[in-house]
């Protein structure tokens, strides 16, 4: 689809926009065909060019994958329609759909890669797609926001490249499943604790926790607000929370002490977040940081490490997935209306803006975890696992936050 986009459609003017939703829209439902396969006949393998691993790459769809997959590309589909009409003020409808595409690329590439070194490299074309996409609109302010985000996001992929180095140094292979079995039986040497050290920070950085955020409020309000619903939706929870998930749960192993400097790293983003939330004036602004804290639930949900945990976790990523990019997309609809995004000139919208008014308070309430939105059962298992685990302290947080 990026590449079509960039040889044929800028030169016919509607086809941008078909063959943008034509992907996204084949992409969501291959996504449900996945589950159902998945449902059918277990985790499938398909191997690259038919080579076996592990000396050829292959990519896998398991549960986790394939639920991953429909929460990408279910957002991705909403963003694309969206984008129809308001990208229309933008020049170049056709880069945009371009360099949006080849974002979904990788992060569809970083859920169902099952090599360590495949993973860097889809999730470096997803990161440097997004760079672009965040200068899009190329104002002053738009182009600042974009080289700090390269430069952090430049930082966290080499962080990522050292631990993949190590652990193939260590190992001798770059297939996940095989990297996981040869880490059980020759022992966890100090080596593995310093690569752990070097995962957290860089897939830390790219999901943006506390304190590895300092991109995040400036990249998410600068984007155009498609881009925006995109970065704070599924980009973070992909090249951040996911890949964080798959090397630690599915290669290192999670040890005690990786968990809890997993709820640590929750809670601090959840209170961070969460205060910095309170003061901003600017509503793109102010959503960039209830993202920092909503990812600060989801960290918490799976550090905890129970069955209901990470259930709980994931649960809230998809409920977070849906409402924040349903905010963000809001935003740009009030931005495109109104003209600035300044809470204090605004006001009284709801008379104008009925339809925007309505899905608003649908995201506001499910963010804020009030009953029965989405938002309230995440938050709410999120805190019954804490309980159950006996982190009394990490539910009081979860309850105090919300």
């Amino acid at each position: 689809g990026a590449f079509l986009n960039s040889l044929i459609a800028k030169r016919i003017k509607p086809l941008p926009d078909i063959l943008g939703n034509l992907t996204t829209a084949a992409l969501f439902c291959l996504s449900l065909v996945g589950v159902y396969l998945f449902n059918v006949h277990g985790v499938l393998n398909y191997f690259v060019g038919g080579w076996k691993p592990p000396i050829g790459i292959n990519m896998v769809l398991d549960g986790f994958s394939a639920f991953m997959l429909v929460t990408v590309n279910l957002v991705a589909l909403c963003v694309s329609i969206y984008s129809v009409n308001y990208m229309e003020k933008f020049t170049a409808k056709w880069k945009f759909y371009t360099l949006f595409l080849l974002m979904l690329t990788g992060m569809n590439g970083v859920i169902i890669t099952g090599d360590i070194f495949n993973l860097y490299v889809y999730l470096e074309i997803a990161s440097i797609a997004s760079y672009v996409l965040v200068a899009f609109g190329t104002e002053k302010h738009e182009l600042e926001a974009a080289f700090k985000y390269a430069i952090m996001g430049i930082v966290a992929s080499v962080f990522i490249l050292i631990g993949i180095i190590f652990l193939y140094s260590f190992t001798s292979t770059l297939n996940m499943a095989d990297m996981a079995n040869i880490l059980q039986t020759k022992g966890k040497p100090d080596i593995i604790l310093f690569v752990s050290v070097l995962f957290i920070m860089g897939f830390g950085l790219k999901a943006a926790l506390v304190p590895f955020h300092g991109w995040l409020p400036d990249a998410h309000p600068s984007a155009p607000a498609p881009i925006s619903a995109m970065l704070s939706g599924v980009l973070i929870k992909t090249l951040g929370i996911y890949a964080l998930c798959r090397v630690f749960f599915n290669v290192l192993g999670i040890t005690p002490i990786v968990s809890n400097i997993f709820l640590f790293l929750g809670v601090l983003s959840m209170v961070v977040g969460g205060c910095l939330a309170l003061i901003q004036q600017d509503l793109k602004r102010l959503l960039a940081y209830s993202s920092i804290s909503q990812m600060g639930y989801v960290i918490l949900g799976i550090g905890l490490g129970t069955p209901l945990g990470i259930f709980a976790g994931l649960f809230h990523l998809f409920n977070h997935s849906v409402f924040k990019s349903l905010l963000f997309l809001n935003s740009g609809s009030i931005e495109y209306s109104v003209g600035t995004r300044d809470l204090g000139k605004m006001g009284g919208l709801a008379k104008v803006m009925p339809v925007t008014s309505t899905t608003n308070l649908f995201a506001s309430m499910s963010v804020a975890g009030v009953p029965p939105f989405a938002g309230f059962w995440s938050k709410l298992l999120i805190i019954i696992a804490a309980v159950q685990a006996q982190r009394y302290g990490y539910a009081f947080w979860a309850v105090l936050v919300s």
